[in-house]
C-alpha cells in the first residue's frame, strides 16, 4: 500500500511539472520592422484593447506618463542616428513614453529600456529626446492600440499612434542623403590607398597574380604620405616573392627603421629575420 501511495504521489508531481496551460495574452506582443532610407527601425510593443472602456482621460489619464502600450516598455530601435524635432537621437534603443492631454501629447524617448511600465524613479537626464505632437479625432473607434510607420520617404517617416477615436503622428528624419552622398563620392574617387594595399597583400598571400599585386602595392605606397612599417614589411615580402632581393632588402631596412622608432619589437624581429635570410645581416 505504501508503494502505491508513493507511486501515485510521484505521478502527480510529474503531471504537475509537465502540464502547462497557455492562454491568449490580454495585450498581445507585436514587433514591426521598417526600413526608412538606409536606416533599420524596429518597434516592439504590447497592444491593449478598449473592451468597452473609455481610454484617454480615463484608462490612460491626462497629465501622467504612460508607457505607450502594455506590459514591458514599448521599445524603438534605430540603426542610425535620427533627428526628431530638430534634435539628433543617437543610434540605439529607446523606451517610448507619452504624456497625453486632450489636444496634444508629449512623446519622450527614454534611454533606459529595462522597465516594466513607467520607471519607478523618473530621471529627466535619461530623456534623450522629447517633442509635442497634436492629436486628431477620428469618426470611428479603433479597438486596439496601434503604432505604425507611415509617409515613408528616403529621408523620413512618421511614427503613428492610433487608439479609440484619437490619432497622432511624429515625424523623424534619417541621414540617408548624407550616407548616399558620401558613398557616391568615395566610389567616384576610386579605390583608396588602403583598398590597393589590402588587394595587393591578398594577391601576394594567395599567390595569385604577383605583377598585379606589385602594381597595386606601388599605387598604395604612392598614395600614402608616410607608409607605415607594417606596410613596408608586406612590400618587402612581395619583392622577395618576385625574386627582387635588392628591393626586398632596401624596403625591409626601411620597415626595420620605422619599427624600431615605434618600439614594435615584433616587427623589428621579423625584419631582422628576413634580412638575415636574404643575406643582408
Amino acid at each position: 500500500m505504501k508503494k502505491v501511495v508513493l507511486l501515485t504521489f510521484a505521478l502527480t508531481l510529474m503531471f504537475s511539472a509537465n502540464a502547462q496551460i497557455e492562454t491568449p495574452q490580454a495585450s498581445p506582443f507585436t514587433k514591426v520592422e521598417q526600413k526608412v532610407g538606409l536606416t533599420d527601425v524596429t518597434l516592439e510593443y504590447s497592444r491593449p484593447s478598449m473592451r468597452d472602456r473609455e481610454v484617454f482621460g480615463n484608462l490612460v489619464p491626462y497629465g501622467k506618463v504612460w508607457r505607450a502600450g502594455a506590459n514591458k516598455n514599448t521599445i524603438i530601435t534605430f540603426s542610425n542616428p535620427v533627428t526628431i524635432d530638430g534634435k539628433e537621437l543617437k543610434a540605439g534603443s529607446y523606451a517610448v513614453f507619452i504624456t497625453p492631454s486632450a489636444k496634444s501629447w508629449d512623446v519622450m524617448f527614454y534611454s533606459d529600456t529595462n522597465n516594466w511600465g513607467t520607471p519607478q524613479n523618473w530621471d529627466d537626464s535619461k530623456v534623450a529626446a522629447k517633442t509635442t505632437i497634436e492629436t486628431m479625432n477620428m469618426p470611428m473607434n479603433v479597438e486596439t492600440w496601434t503604432m505604425t510607420f507611415d509617409n515613408l520617404t528616403n529621408d523620413s517617416a512618421e511614427l503613428g499612434f492610433i487608439w479609440e477615436n484619437t490619432m497622432a503622428s511624429l515625424k523623424f528624419e534619417v541621414p540617408t542623403d548624407k550616407a548616399v552622398t558620401a558613398s557616391i563620392e568615395k566610389a567616384m574617387a576610386g579605390p583608396s590607398a588602403n583598398d590597393y594595399y589590402a588587394s595587393a597583400v591578398y594577391y601576394m598571400q594567395a599567390e595569385k597574380d604577383l605583377e598585379k599585386a606589385k602594381m597595386w602595392m606601388d599605387k598604395a605606397m604612392a598614395m600614402s604620405k608616410e607608409p607605415a612599417f607594417w606596410q613596408l614589411r608586406q612590400q618587402s615580402l612581395l619583392y622577395a616573392k618576385m625574386g627582387d632581393k635588392k628591393q626586398a632588402i632596401a624596403t625591409a631596412k626601411k620597415s626595420l627603421e620605422k619599427a624600431e622608432a615605434n618600439g614594435n619589437a615584433d616587427y623589428v624581429k621579423m625584419n631582422k629575420d628576413s634580412l638575415k635570410e636574404w643575406g643582408a645581416m
